[in-house]
């Protein structure tokens, strides 16, 4: 590598991290050093030496002592190893320089890319919203008996739910039942006024209660919260993406054990294993605490017995903010990005593959990638069960040409598709799902989030990760998200607006 190469001559310095020269940054290439030690007027100042003076650059860069102010977000550690000549040394030092590279400077957005974007981000409260009132309602059937017809707009949610099974969810951690001698979460650590809902006597409490017409579930909210501190924390799309986790995970942890800023009454496992293991560590508070144990959760995670509850569909929802966040980015890093944030909030190896074909997929469309291709393409990967999996889907619909679009009888064959390929929360159906149904409505976002609806099961989150791609697709053919739609949102409605304006602004 070309880092060891270049440091391995100092390995024996007791001081190998960088110069008072702070905010310095140095970054170690094939054939030289680039140095940039201030921002002057908005751009960055470089110095580039030859890889002749690279030694004594570095020698006197990697002598100093550390600096005492330190970028935000940070924590340089010394090495008190006596073996200076060792690997670890060596990997650690890479690490810091790599770990403080600059910034990339403020891309150029095209007027397409940002109306594509700013869509996406309609797309998925427009669909999680409208699906809400009948999230998870297993047998469709009970929809039109319980709302009087099929949805076609936002509708508030009834008190009682005909499949619910709420009260088996664990308070206290991932899953259902008991999972610890903790104190429970619910209630307690998160949604604080909504524990009688979890253990109360009625076994059919709606996942949503109180919600209004038009709300948004928790994780739709969790994605606006990261929009906002996205644009606040890192407007110009330039600081290291570790920083930027960190700010989003520090005002996850703010807004999820800080009372009365949501109103749902449900959380997926993942927000519950997430919040189990930090209350057990000691609550971490500040971004740097916080980023330090999520990665070390996932580390552990990752390397035991896989939290199946984790698989889920739900986790594409907060990582639709991190592929619009990169999607002027190459589809590489952008796909990196959004699994690097992904296995610290849902950390099971299973799930990297799903997360990175939705990613390419939505980053495609928003860069005016035509949808109906994209989604062919990856209705053949291999996780989805290969080419005969596409071959099956096409057959049906092929099959079913003859049914009138639009009509109930319709209808009732995306149900039943939705019901074959996989209705549930887990990621490989829900993604058939969702594929299907992309396929079926590229060129029709109010078409597609209706069936996705209607079509019941685990129609929230995958409906917002729908709704975003048909969304971005539809802003490439001049139509976009129906007026109706945004105006029809209720809580959120003003903060994704301005979400959206401050997104742009400036690109």
């Amino acid at each position: 590598m070309v880092y060891k190469k270049l440091l391995t001559p100092f390995a024996s310095l007791r001081r190998y991290w960088r110069s008072t020269l702070s905010p310095a940054n140095v970054t170690l290439g094939s054939q030289y050093i680039c140095i940039q030690p201030q921002a002057v007027s908005g751009r960055f100042l470089t110095v580039t030496v030859t890889a002749s003076a690279a030694s004594v650059f570095a020698l006197l860069f990697l002598s100093q002592p550390p600096s005492q102010s330190l970028t935000p977000g940070r924590s340089f550690r010394r090495d008190h190893s006596q073996d200076s000549h060792s690997d670890a040394a060596v990997l650690k030092t890479e690490a810091l320089i790599k770990e403080e590279a600059p910034g990339m400077s403020k891309p150029t957005i095209s007027e397409p890319v940002k109306n594509a974007k700013a869509a996406a981000v309609w797309g998925l409260f427009v669909a999680d919203a409208i699906a809400m009132p009948v999230h998870w309602y297993y047998e469709p059937s009970d929809i039109k008996h319980d709302y009087g017809q099929w949805l076609s707009g936002y509708v508030a949610p009834h008190g009682k739910h005909p499949s619910s099974i709420l009260r088996l969810s664990a308070v206290d951690g991932s899953g259902r039942g008991a999972n610890s001698s903790g104190k429970a979460l619910i209630g307690n650590v998160i949604l604080h006024d909504k524990l009688q809902f979890w253990n109360g006597s009625n076994k059919n409490n709606h996942y949503h209660q109180g919600m209004k017409a038009g709300d948004n579930t928790l994780n739709a909210v969790m994605a606006l919260h990261e929009l906002q501190t996205m644009n606040k924390f890192d407007h110009d799309l330039v600081k290291p993406e570790r920083l930027v986790r960190a700010a989003v995970l520090e005002d996850y942890v703010q807004f999820m054990t800080t009372p009365g800023t949501h109103n749902d009454t449900y959380a997926e496992s993942f927000h519950r294993s997430f919040f189990r293991a930090w209350t057990d560590s000691g609550e971490k508070k500040t971004a740097d605490e916080v980023i330090e144990f999520a990665e070390n959760r996932s580390k552990k995670m990752l390397e035991s017995n896989p939290d199946h509850q984790l698989a889920v569909v739900g986790s594409l929802v907060p990582a639709i903010p991190w592929i619009i966040r990169n999607a002027h980015k190459s589809e590489k890093e952008c796909v990196q990005n959004v699994v690097d944030f992904v296995k610290l909030t849902h950390p099971v190896p299973s799930l990297v593959s799903f997360v990175d074909t939705y990613t390419r997929l939505l980053h495609a469309v928003i860069n005016g990638k035509d949808l109906k291709s994209e989604v062919m393409q990856a209705l053949g990967n291999s996780i989805l069960g290969g080419p005969g999996n596409r071959d099956r889907i096409l057959k049906k619909l092929d099959a079913s040409a003859s049914i009138p679009k639009g009509s109930e009888a319709r209808l009732q064959m995306y149900q039943s598709m939705v019901s074959l390929l996989g209705s549930a929360c887990y990621i490989e159906g829900a993604l058939n799902s969702l594929l299907f149904l992309a396929l079926e409505f590229h060129d029709d976002f109010e078409g597609g989030v209706l069936a996705n609806a209607n079509s019941g099961g685990e129609n929230c989150h995958r409906g917002a990760a729908l709704g975003a791609l048909l969304a971005a697709a539809s802003s490439y053919k001049g139509t976009g998200v129906p007026a109706k739609f945004k105006d029809g949102l209720h809580s959120l409605k003003p903060a994704i607006e301005t979400a959206v304006r401050e997104m742009n602004e400036g690109f």
